[in-house]
């Protein structure tokens, strides 16, 4: 299962790198989640052809990774975002128990509204 969330989510920025029938047998098979004689019959090709399609487009994905890194490195901004928002959740709180200045609260709020309109981008 793990190594399906993997591929799945490397898919989603290496994807346009593959064929457009890799692309699409992949696609078929772990976002779809059809059968290999389910994507068979839809692609024209025989099971084996299919295993084979998606056993190097996985290969293919993995190697793009491996050399570019960056579904890593959404990864990493992702939890950095993430451990920002909590920080400045978190001088909010404090600040509220402990005088509450203004400027204080004004800046942990812009940092929480910036961080999360850079993980929605």
């Amino acid at each position: 299962m793990a190594k399906n969330l993997e591929i799945s989510f490397l898919l989603d920025f290496y994807g346009d790198m593959l064929t457009d029938k890799q692309r699409d047998v992949v696609e078929l098979y772990y976002n779809e989640d059809l059968s290999l004689a389910e994507i068979a019959a839809h692609s024209g090709i025989t099971r084996q052809g299919v295993r084979d399609s998606i056993k190097r487009a996985e290969s293919q994905l993995l190697e793009y990774e491996e050399r570019l890194h960056l579904a890593a490195r959404f990864r990493r901004i992702e939890n950095v975002l993430s451990s920002i928002v909590r920080e400045a959740e978190q001088i909010e709180k404090l600040n509220d128990r402990f005088g509450g200045a203004p400027e204080i609260d004004r800046s942990a709020q812009s940092i929480i509204r910036l961080a999360k309109q850079l993980d929605e981008d």
